[in-house]
């Protein structure tokens, strides 16, 4: 299981419902929330352990930094693998995924806004078993 979930969306409202969707799973003690993704790395750069596991729900269109720029500099600066991301979208383009597995260090999985409850403990389950 993750240790800390970061949310990463420069909306307040996506974040405040994502927070709704893993309060239902029991997870919110693990919630950081972020509508500055430049504030979001920081906060990753200079934890007391940079290699908790770590879930990174990260927009991709944000005004400040792309979430495919967030993933260049979590690259360029070598953050721990234990950093998995999703990128969350509400688009359906086939060149944001493709892009994407270029940083599969990190990037995971896509899902899709609105997140839904279920696709996201569905993920979770699967993320769980694969790291036990």
């Amino acid at each position: 299981m993750y240790d800390e979930i970061y949310l990463v969306d420069d909306e307040d409202l996506v974040n405040a419902v994502n927070a709704i969707h893993f309060r239902k799973l029991g997870l919110e003690h693990k919630l950081k929330s972020f509508t500055n993704p430049e504030l979001a790395l920081d906060d990753l750069r200079f934890r007391n352990n940079p290699h908790k596991r770590t879930l990174i729900l990260l927009d991709i269109n944000m005004p400040e930094m792309t979430g495919f720029e967030f993933l260049e500099f979590m690259e360029l600066e070598g953050f721990p693998k234990t950093n998995e991301v999703l990128m969350v979208t509400a688009s359906e383009n086939q060149e944001d995924k493709t892009r994407a597995e270029t940083y599969f260090t990190y990037v995971k999985g896509f899902i899709t806004k609105p997140l839904r409850t279920k696709e996201l403990e569905a993920y979770l389950q699967v993320s769980f078993v694969a790291h036990e």
